[in-house]
């Protein structure tokens, strides 16, 4: 079962419902997103009957965090709504964790109180944050205690930013976290726990940054020597994370660090979706299966099979961030962008929406020896892309 809603679903999710006739949440987006598709759209009475009578056969996934106001309101599933607040809160996913973690720093501080925070008090470098979260929105990292009042300024005008942008429900508003910098790479997984709570991994994505202080969400990219290395290391991971949550049946899209010492720190789990926008269709263009298809119907990826003969290339998520400020009128060149790529897998034009804060994905395909194209992009602020109105 699914649960379509703002701000976005992609053609390859509108092709999958129509083709597999998954029962949809007939809810104003569902029916806006539909328009021209067959979906199995079910009411919302209907829909909550079968939620509870499926019960321990359950499959349920979102394709964004708005959705989960309507879950917890809906759900008899005590489980899984404690599974989705728990990761909801980062603060409280952080104490379930500490058995893990005995020496990680953090505190949560209300908004309004980060003033009485004494910088002497915190370990440098840290990471301010939003409680709750997505899309590295209101994420700071602060370099010295001489940083610490700017940051707190600018998570302040922030707030009333992604307010106007996203329910508290996606990202809070009131309350923050200060924790200790993760020193290392940094991965997300689309992951989901079968019907015994174990994890099954159905993608891994390496984040790359711009600088150390870079917390953008601009590129990502998938590789075979991506999953060989950590296939088995974040799935006895994510297993052990799990014996403090108690998932079953349950997707998540997972971030991570790897600290320098093989630690795996985990920096954000969001319950009952995939990559956020779609973007977990990267597995289709890369892969050939689609992450959603294979948890709705309880399949695991044979990575030895999917794996073969697709040595050396990098499969890139680009995420095409809007620069900050941008008011004046402006049309995205999407075909300068791609000619600077050699081979665009897809380009997902989001640029004619103005409340959107992106103006696309692009997937492509990289030779794994030869990433000049992504070194460029991941530094660039787009700007040389935009031509005036």
């Amino acid at each position: 079962m699914v649960i379509l809603d703002e701000p976005f679903v992609s053609e390859e999710v509108k092709v999958f419902l129509e083709q597999s006739q998954v029962p949809v949440l007939d809810n104003a987006f569902a029916a806006r997103a539909g328009d021209g598709y067959r979906f199995n759209r079910v009411d919302e009475a209907a829909f909550s009957a079968r939620m509870a009578a499926s019960g321990e056969t359950l499959r349920l996934l979102t394709v964004s965090e708005n959705s989960l106001e309507w879950v917890m309101r809906h759900s008899r599933d005590t489980a899984m709504k404690d599974a989705i607040a728990l990761m909801k809160d980062k603060a409280a996913f952080r104490r379930r964790l500490a058995p893990l973690y005995p020496d990680f720093f953090f505190r949560e501080v209300a908004l309004d109180a980060l003033d009485s925070v004494d910088p002497a008090s915190l370990p440098f470098p840290c990471v301010l944050k939003p409680a709750t979260g997505f899309f590295s929105i209101g994420v700071h990292i602060v370099a010295s205690p001489q940083e610490w009042h700017a940051a707190v300024d600018a998570i302040r005008k922030q707030a009333g930013q992604w307010r106007k942008a996203y329910p508290e429900s996606v990202v809070g508003s009131t309350v923050c976290i200060i924790e200790e910098y993760i020193e290392g790479d940094e991965y997300a997984i689309d992951a989901c726990y079968d019907e015994t709570g174990h994890a099954v991994i159905l993608n891994i994505f390496r984040h790359e940054f711009a600088s150390q202080d870079d917390v953008r969400d601009r590129l990502y990219y998938t590789s075979v020597a991506v999953i060989r290395e950590h296939l088995a290391d974040f799935s006895q991971w994510l297993d052990a994370v799990n014996r403090y949550c108690g998932a079953k049946r349950f997707p998540v899209h997972v971030e991570v660090r790897i600290a320098h010492d093989g630690t795996i720190v985990p920096v954000e789990f969001n319950p009952l979706r995939f990559a956020g926008w779609c973007c977990t269709d990267l597995s289709w263009f890369a892969w050939g299966f689609r992450t959603y298809e294979y948890f709705l119907n309880g399949q695991k990826p044979d990575w030895d099979r999917i794996l073969k003969d697709r040595d050396g290339r990098l499969y890139t998520l680009i995420v095409l961030d809007k620069p900050a400020g941008l008011q004046v009128p402006y049309r995205f060149d999407d075909n300068r962008l791609c000619a600077v790529f050699g081979k665009v897998l897809h380009f997902r034009n989001l640029s004619r929406n103005p409340h959107y804060p992106v103006f696309g994905f692009l997937f492509t395909e990289t030779p794994e020896n030869d990433r000049g194209e992504l070194d460029a992009i991941v530094k660039s602020d787009l700007t040389e892309f935009l031509v005036p109105a």
